[in-house]
Parts: structure tokens; C-alpha cells; sequence
């Protein structure tokens, strides 16, 4: 059955290779609706073709004549205009809940990963977005791509203290949300999947609770995640 939406997805050099953490987040809550979307394979430098949404990032999902952007704003619109499929939040407080974690998903962790494996990114890039994403992101960071690599294992210590309530969380139960995912799981798992997509960095060791709850979020929706093209091809999918 066809939806009519089109979803505007960052894609690398290879249309395929789709590695925005939001981007991820509505993926997986369009799929978690049931909700089959047109994806475009969209680039850093291609504002023209998102202009109608009012502002140049994205995910943008076009329904109609209404350009959305912001994922949560997409899932709150995909949940209030769905109410008949399966929720993303589950009640109004769980909603409440989903968006604190939305929120230091992007505010803590995206920060944590980004140190991690944003200066691989430019490899996977199309080439008329790689200085634009240099210039852009090194004064964001005020380092240059060679000096945030250098400081990978300090970025990846760092990163294991941050993760260490989701680490406590999910020793105790199997997914963010409870016993099923929904999106705080898709909010959180946004970053793993870019790094998994991105880079051949592990953030966290076999056994750890956080890799078996990867695991199954990469199974969930049909195994939509763990189909999706790596920039590392050669590195076995885990």
C-alpha cells in the first residue's frame, strides 16, 4: 500500500549509504507505524531541494503539501496523525518521557559519538560536500578533523562514561522503552546506527548490555537497520 510519503534521507557518495542519526529515528519510526515511504538519497550541499521545509537539514518527510522536519516533530505528527497503528510513545506520559530522551540523545550523546567517528565522515561523502562538511563541522568543533583523531581513545573513554545510565538501564530490561521498542529506543539508537554505518569503531564490548540491546534493534522492523550498507563493506555484519 502506498502512503505518498517521501522522506529526505542524507545519504554518502553511494545513494545507499544512509548514516544521519535523526534520519534513522524516522526511518525506524515509519517502519515501527508500519508506514511504507519514498526515501531520496539527499546531500549537505542540496538546500534547494528541501527549501519548502523552511530550512536546509534534515530528515524532511513530505506528506502531501507539508514538509516536516525536526524527527521529533515528525514523530509527533506520525503518532497523532496514525493513532490507529501501533504507538511510538505509548501514553501521554510516555511521550513526555520519550522526548527527555530524545533530548539527551541529541544533546549528550550525538556529542560523545560525533567525537568518535566524525572525522571518518568525509571518506563516505559525495565530493561537492566534503569541504562544506569540513568547514562546517571543524568550527563546530573548533579542532580539525586531524586533531579530534588524535584524540580518539580519550573520545571513546568519555563516550563509556556517558553511556553508563543506558548501560544500567538496559541490564534491567530489554529495550529504552520496556519490553518492546518504540521511540526512545529510536532516539537513542539513531547514534549507534550512524557509527555502525560510518565507521569500524566498536563503542561498546561484547557482553555489554547496550551491544545485546544493539543487537536486537538491529532485528527489529524486519531487520531494517542491519540491511542497511556499511561505508566498512568488508567488515562482517554484527
Amino acid at each position: 500500500m502506498s502512503t505518498g510519503l517521501r522522506l529526505f534521507d542524507l545519504a554518502g557518495a553511494d545513494d545507499d549509504l544512509r548514516f544521519s542519526p535523526n534520519c534513522w529515528r524516522t526511518r525506524l519510526a515509519l517502519a515501527h507505524k508500519g508506514l511504507p515511504v519514498e526515501t531520496i538519497a539527499w546531500r549537505f550541499t542540496e538546500k534547494d531541494a528541501i527549501a519548502k521545509s523552511g530550512q536546509g537539514k534534515v530528515p524532511v518527510l513530505v506528506v502531501g503539501d507539508r514538509w516536516l522536519c525536526e524527527s521529533w516533530d515528525i514523530a509527533e505528527y506520525l503518532e497523532d496523525a496514525h493513532p490507529d497503528r501501533p504507538s511510538l510513545f505509548g501514553c501521554p506520559q510516555g511521550r513526555a518521557t520519550a522526548r527527555f530522551v530524545n533530548q539527551w540523545a541529541s544533546e549528550v550523546l550525538h556529542p560523545a559519538v560525533a567525537r568518535v567517528v566524525v572525522p571518518e565522515i568525509p571518506a563516505a561523502l559525495h565530493e561537492k560536500d566534503r569541504e562544506y562538511f569540513r568547514r562546517t563541522r571543524e568550527a563546530a568543533f573548533g579542532q580539525t578533523f586531524e586533531a579530534i583523531a588524535a584524540e580518539r581513545d580519550e573520545a571513546l573513554v568519555a563516550l563509556d562514561r556517558t553511556l553508563a545510565p543506558l548501560r544500567s538501564t538496559l541490564a534491567h530490561q530489554p529495550y529504552v522503552a520496556g519490553a518492546a521498542p518504540a521511540y526512545a529506543d529510536h532516539a537513542v539508537f539513531g547514534a549507534f546506527q550512524w557509527a555502525r554505518v560510518i565507521s569500524p569503531a566498536k563503542l561498546t564490548a561484547a557482553g555489554d548490555p547496550i551491544s545485546s540491546w544493539v543487537a536486537r534493534m538491529l532485528d527489529a522492523y524486519g531487520g531494517l537497520a542491519r540491511t542497511a550498507k556499511r561505508m566498512m563493506s568488508s567488515l562482517p555484519r554484527s
